[in-house]
């Protein structure tokens, strides 16, 4: 069920300029405009908008962000030697491919998808070995069963409850039997609103979940091996939110009864 807008608040650039900004990732919730009204839905064009507008700013802002927190470090190297050689592996709502190069450095063979094409040249610039391509994460262009493991950090921050089950329905339809799924979310109940960014004006909703919402979900879609890994935030690093990191798998084949 998505949010009444009592519990939307706003913040200054200068608070969640450490937000780790994957609130640029596909895609934008529109904003609720009155006491009582529903956030019902996103406007993709917007946050590509958005997006392409702070493509530049972000790559700069974010770039090597994984080496000032060490439990992303340490999720990411576990989620790397999970998957071992298996392929391929893909970074959803990969920005400007910050987390793509850091898990290509540990030896994955990654590669990323975004909905924004400014900041998919910035990723490319920055990282020529990796493959990069424009893609919706509600509505992926890849066939049932094809990819090995799923990496999204902070990739759902703008979506409603409702489009965070689409988009896990789609990670688990794409992933091959005994497929990875890593994603991470902010810990809460709170929607801010966050009117500018990186020193530029913009209009964007950053959605926080709650572990049980997000535990049930996923069980509900067919999700097995939920583990949820919590934190506190790092001062002076991100915004002071609690994070979570996720990994859950596709259940693998069965068997074929005998006889």
């Amino acid at each position: 069920m998505a949010r009444p807008a009592e519990h939307r608040r706003a913040v200054d650039a200068g608070n969640i300029a450490g937000c780790r900004g994957k609130f640029l990732a596909p895609p934008l919730t529109q904003v609720a405009r009155s006491v009582g009204t529903m956030i019902m839905g996103q406007d993709l064009d917007k946050i590509e908008r958005t997006s392409d507008a702070l493509a530049e700013e972000y790559a700069e802002t974010f770039s090597g962000e994984h080496h000032k927190k060490p439990k992303d470090q340490e999720i990411l190297r576990r989620f790397s030697i999970e998957i071992g050689d298996k392929k391929p592996v893909w970074d959803f709502g990969c920005g400007s491919g910050q987390t793509s190069k850091y898990l290509k450095d540990l030896g994955t063979d990654i590669s990323g998808l975004d909905l924004s094409e400014k900041l998919l040249e910035q990723a490319r610039t920055l990282h020529p070995e990796i493959t990069f391509r424009k893609g919706n994460m509600l509505q992926l262009e890849f066939d049932d069963d094809s990819i090995a493991g799923v990496v999204a950090f902070y990739a759902i921050v703008h979506f409603t409850e409702e489009q965070v089950e689409i988009a896990f329905r789609e990670a688990l339809r794409v992933l091959q039997p005994g497929g990875l799924f890593l994603f991470t979310y902010h810990i809460g109940v709170d929607t801010i609103h966050i009117e500018e960014f990186l020193g530029k004006k913009t209009d964007i909703e950053f959605m926080f979940f709650s572990t049980a919402f997000i535990s049930s979900c996923l069980k509900k879609i067919g999700f097995q091996e939920i583990e949820i890994v919590e934190r506190d935030p790092y001062p002076g690093v991100e915004y002071e939110s609690r994070r979570a990191y996720v990994f859950a798998k596709k259940p693998g084949c069965h068997n074929a009864p005998i006889g």
